[in-house]
């Protein structure tokens, strides 16, 4: 029994060397994706401008959303060139280009972008070793509570982000502000939240554990990263709107906004994912209720988590629908999505701290 304790305080303190250790490499990435936006050509840029420019000097005669077609002769045979397609603002009323990236198209940005995505993938592998020596050293889940709960959630964040990589996703713009927000999410989790190593109620001892708080944890790291390119949109839509009116934006402005996919691009792609995993959150919802009637002998109890579950459900569902409404597309959208997702953050911070219901078990 003594030797079991302390291969679990030792596996615990591995876990710990493990987290810490992760934070030391997600650092030395943070550095390499600030270099990729410092170092990556600004020459490249200004896509944006041009197009809104060519599209104020046209009049107004072209439709917006038609790209122009010029026609070349070769041997006799008329041949259509078309531009590279551009995609269409959230309010159909102007086609913007894609930014270039963080490395802005040079060789030397791109260089440290991958590097930063490198030491990316490595800082992901030490925080799930970190988060399964946890889990083994108490031999149950490692979301038992908050402090396991941050630094597995930091872990899916950044395994979505790598996931969209690795399919070939062009969402490497995502690289800084995510791992801004894992630093800060496992500082605050090894300071103010951290929990010794310990076991459970009785009353978490069951499948359910797997299966709910798992899906809750994956949910809430695509509707993180669904919050950031909302975010990133809404900045990206008042920089063209402001180049649209003629007005000049500032240097810092243009050297980042620039390089970001169009505002319409970034709408789509948080609308999407925003949409794919909302059907997931159901499924928490439903398994969390199922879980409350084996445990509390009721299915919904009003405790203050469940109501704000439901509640974040209800504000997804209105973003969705709104969303899915022509005349709710764009920054309105936008906004409700963010409220969403900051019912979503009081549901996993404030109902945990600030107040008591039947799920608090194990404190913070």
């Amino acid at each position: 029994m003594n030797l079991a304790a302390a291969t679990n305080e030792h596996l615990a303190s591995i876990s710990n060397t493990l987290i810490y250790s992760s934070m030391a490499v997600y650092t030395l990435a943070f550095f390499a994706y600030i270099a990729e936006w410092l170092f990556g050509s600004r020459s490249k840029v200004g896509r944006t401008a041009a197009a809104l420019t060519a599209t104020a000097a046209g009049g107004g005669e072209r439709r917006a959303g038609a790209p122009a077609v010029t026609v070349k002769s070769a041997g006799g045979t008329a041949v259509l060139e078309r531009p590279k397609v551009v995609v269409r603002s959230a309010s159909g009323a102007r086609d913007v280009p894609d930014g270039p990236g963080a490395h802005g198209g040079d060789e030397q940005g791109d260089l440290y972008g991958r590097i930063a995505i490198s030491l990316t993938v490595l800082a992901f592998l030490v925080e799930l070793s970190g988060v399964v020596a946890r889990a083994a050293s108490v031999e149950r889940a490692p979301w038992g509570n908050m402090y396991e709960f941050n630094i597995t959630f930091s872990t899916v964040a950044v395994g979505v982000y790598l996931t969209l990589l690795a399919l070939r996703k062009n969402v490497r713009w995502l690289g800084l502000f995510l791992i801004t927000t894992v630093l800060l999410d496992l500082g605050l989790a090894v300071t103010v939240l951290y929990t010794a190593s310990d076991q459970l109620v009785p009353a978490l001892h069951s499948y359910w554990l797997y299966i709910h708080v798992s899906t809750a944890i994956f949910c809430g790291a695509v509707f993180y990263v669904g919050a950031v390119a909302t975010i990133l949109y809404l900045f990206k839509d008042s920089y063209e709107n402001k180049l649209e009116s003629g007005g000049t934006p500032g240097r810092f402005a243009r050297s980042v906004l620039e390089r970001l996919p169009a505002s319409a691009s970034l709408d789509k792609f948080a609308y999407r994912v925003n949409a794919a995993v909302f059907p997931l959150w159901t499924f928490t919802i439903i398994a969390g209720a199922i879980w409350a009637g084996d445990a509390w002998g009721r299915y919904w109890n009003w405790d203050p988590k469940e109501t704000w579950s439901f509640i974040t459900w209800i504000a997804y569902a209105c973003y969705l629908h709104a969303r899915a409404t022509a005349g709710w597309k764009g920054r309105k959208a936008a906004y409700l999505a963010l409220i969403a997702f900051g019912c979503w953050l009081f549901n996993y911070y404030g109902v945990n701290i600030f107040v008591t219901g039947k799920h608090s078990y194990a404190g913070v």
